[in-house]
């Protein structure tokens, strides 16, 4: 679920959600159920930033470049390569990222755009995931809890992860917003963080940009993935957002994994 916001005139996230193996990809719907017997998953949202509609271009192309790539990445996890996974992933991000920087150099407009990107790659038994700037990868795992396996590629991030500040602070911090990493946006040096998760049934993945956690604790993300409800629960967490703040866009994809 994506959401404008209640500030904003238009929407610079964009968010992707597909089925691929190593002859094609598709596209899922915005819920909806499928199995590993056709091929894997891989799931991303993006921020966008630039002048004009630059950021919500960007947003976009983040996302669209993935699916190039998502065969090979699929003959690489068949052949249980997990090093080659990592590097397919990374390929992806230097791709959007040069993408990211050459329109900037030829057009005007889209000059400085930029974008984050947090992206997981589902197979039987793992998650492995890819990730830059402050967009967010939750882990829920069936027996309770959460913890966010993605760093924020921020000064006050890093606060956060060395526990020189609380949740209360970081959200408070006047450069909360201010990225030292991200794609295009200028920056020269790409380190995109990797990871992978042991996947068991019952367990969740949120993937949210920054516009959810500007309005909603980590207490209450929790709660709202991990309570049933009568709406879908992305579509909870991105509208209970907006409600508390929706000074940005708001953008949420929520996975179970399920044996």
């Amino acid at each position: 679920m994506t959401h404008v916001g209640r500030l904003r005139s238009n929407n610079e996230d964009a968010f992707l959600a597909l089925t691929y193996n190593d002859r094609e990809v598709r596209y899922l719907g915005k819920t909806g159920a499928s199995c590993f017997d056709d091929g894997d998953f891989v799931f991303a949202v993006s921020d966008g930033m630039g002048g004009a509609n630059a950021g919500e271009f960007a947003s976009r192309i983040a996302v669209e470049r993935i699916t190039r790539i998502m065969p090979r990445l699929y003959r690489l996890a068949a052949q249980n390569l997990g090093a080659g996974v990592s590097d397919a992933l990374e390929d992806i991000f230097h791709q959007v990222h040069a993408e990211l920087g050459r329109m900037g150099r030829f057009y005007e407009e889209c000059a400085g755009m930029g974008a984050t990107l947090s992206m997981a790659v589902f197979c039987p038994g793992w998650m492995h995931f890819c990730h830059i700037g402050d967009s967010r990868i939750y882990y829920l795992p069936a027996g309770g809890g959460m913890r966010q396996v993605s760093h924020d590629h921020s000064h006050v991030g890093w606060l956060r992860r060395e526990g020189k500040i609380n949740e209360r602070e970081a959200r408070s911090h006047p450069r909360k917003n201010v990225l030292n990493q991200a794609l295009g946006a200028g920056h020269q040096i790409l380190s995109p963080q990797f990871g992978s998760v042991s996947c068991h049934s019952g367990d969740r993945f949120l993937l949210c940009t920054d516009g959810i956690v500007d309005g909603l604790w980590d207490s209450r993300l929790e709660e709202y993935a991990s309570t049933p409800a009568a709406q879908p629960k992305a579509f909870r967490i991105v509208e209970q957002a907006v409600a508390e703040s929706g000074r940005d866009n708001c953008t949420a994809v929520l996975v179970e994994f399920a044996a």
